[in-house]
């Protein structure tokens, strides 16, 4: 087994050689085997466990065997206490996807701080098939399908060649000990379920399970690689960045084979899984919007926007007094009197001094405002405006107004107010510039 792990790393792993190695390790069978393996192998390692604090004594017994495993080998040892539960509460997520998110943070924070090179976790074969199967019940897709990558990042899994079984027979030759986790023996989760219920009858029903669910994967891989590629063309046929973010052409997207599939893969990239509400987006009315735990998608017209989910919106109110020749925030303007009346443009505009009355407000612009557009006749909800402007909501969020006894001065970067026009009763003349090259 040991040489099988040896010849394994010299044909896939060789930038493993020399470096510096941080293992993680429960205490468990496959973990113990993962570091006493390495040990023997020569390799400069460091123990890292996590005690999640979920079973009480067992938990601080893991920890404490850990802790002597790491002694024994004479390497380093490093140990975290973590507030599972109250964290899981806090981010809304479940033990188990707390505790990984917990793991993973940490082990990578030790990884820069005592300069490890890779960080090696102890997955294997048969945690490869239980998840395949798991995501597999949940209708995943290839993605889903094609097992648990060897390498991510700085993460490394050299055990995934090995069954369970195998690991369980060195580790007895070998006369190792390790820990039993409790949880582990129980059916109440799917990835427990399926190792003591569907996979041991799987197992007897098909021979050399392991190795042709393997092959199945390999070949998967492959096909995801054609995927990709052919995804890289579409994307630069129908997406384009934009200022805020991306835009997705629905009509180009709509002439090529399979839209809804090409949509569903073009989409998961920014965390959008829905399947349903993904393919309702191209005829869903404009306004429409779906969110990822980290973007958004928003229906405008013949265009679905993707941006990033934004920070809340400061509301504040910013006063400007007659003194003031310049503001940086929110957005940086510039007061100048000046003797003439210049051209105006989205950008400048002139107004009558002597109609302004301090202070000045710069405010976001709310439901049933509304203004005298510059050159006509009579007002105008912003509502109405923005929608003749075929503005997206994306560009709606960012508008700031200058606004005088609340009165609309400026839709900042749009359009001005009639009501503060310079006329030929005019004395003083305010230039407002927006400086967007500041």
């Amino acid at each position: 087994m040991l040489e099988k792990l040896r010849e394994h790393i010299a044909k896939n792993m060789a930038f493993l050689e020399g470096k510096k190695l941080l293992v993680a390790c429960s205490g468990g069978l496959d973990s113990v085997f993962l570091a006493r393996s390495f040990h023997e192998l020569g390799y400069e390692l460091g123990l890292a466990h996590c005690n999640f604090g979920l079973r009480g004594k067992e938990s601080d017994g893991d920890a404490e065997f850990v802790s002597e495993l790491a002694e024994m080998l004479t390497i380093p040892f490093y140990e975290e206490l973590f507030q599972t539960e109250s964290y899981a509460k806090k981010e809304k997520l479940s033990i188990q996807m707390a505790a990984r998110e917990l793991r993973y943070a940490w082990f990578e924070e030790i990884r820069e701080d005592f300069d490890y090179d890779h960080i090696l976790t102890a997955h294997h074969a048969d945690d490869s098939l239980e998840t395949f199967l798991i995501n597999l019940s949940r209708g995943s897709g290839i993605r889903g399908l094609t097992g648990i990558p060897a390498i991510t990042d700085y993460i490394v899994r050299p055990l995934l060649p090995f069954s369970r079984e195998e690991i369980l027979t060195y580790a007895k030759e070998k006369g190792y000990f390790w820990r039993e986790d409790s949880s582990n023996a129980k059916s109440d989760y799917l990835r427990n379920a399926l190792r003591h219920e569907v996979i041991p009858p799987m197992k007897n029903l098909v021979k050399g399970l392991l190795d042709q669910v393997a092959t199945a994967q390999a070949h998967l891989r492959e096909s995801e690689a054609l995927v990709k590629d052919y995804m890289a063309l579409v994307q630069q046929l129908v997406i384009s960045e934009t200022e805020d973010g991306y835009a997705l052409d629905i009509e180009k997207l709509s002439e090529l084979p399979n839209p809804d599939a090409l949509l569903y893969e073009l989409l998961n990239p920014f965390g959008f899984t829905a399947w349903k509400d993904i393919t309702a987006l191209p005829e869903a009315q404009s306004g429409k919007t779906i969110t990822s735990p980290t973007h958004r998608i928003i229906k405008d017209r013949n265009r679905l926007l993707i941006t990033e989910i934004p920070a809340e919106q400061n509301e504040q109110a910013f006063e400007i007094d007659n003194r003031t020749t310049r503001i940086d925030q929110p957005l940086p303007i510039i007061f100048r009197e000046v003797s003439e009346l210049g051209t105006g443009t989205t950008d400048k505009i002139f107004v009558d001094a002597a109609k302004l009355k301090y202070p000045l407000i710069v405010r976001k612009w709310e439901d049933g405002d509304y203004f005298f557009p510059f050159g006509m006749k009579g007002k105008k909800k912003l509502s109405k405006y923005f929608k003749d402007e075929k503005l997206s909501l994306v560009a709606k969020e960012k508008i700031w107004l200058l606004e005088s006894d609340g009165q609309i001065v400026w839709i900042i970067g749009y359009r001005s107010d009639d009501r503060f026009k310079v006329d030929g009763d005019t004395d003083r003349i305010l230039q407002i510039t927006l400086n967007r090259n500041r």
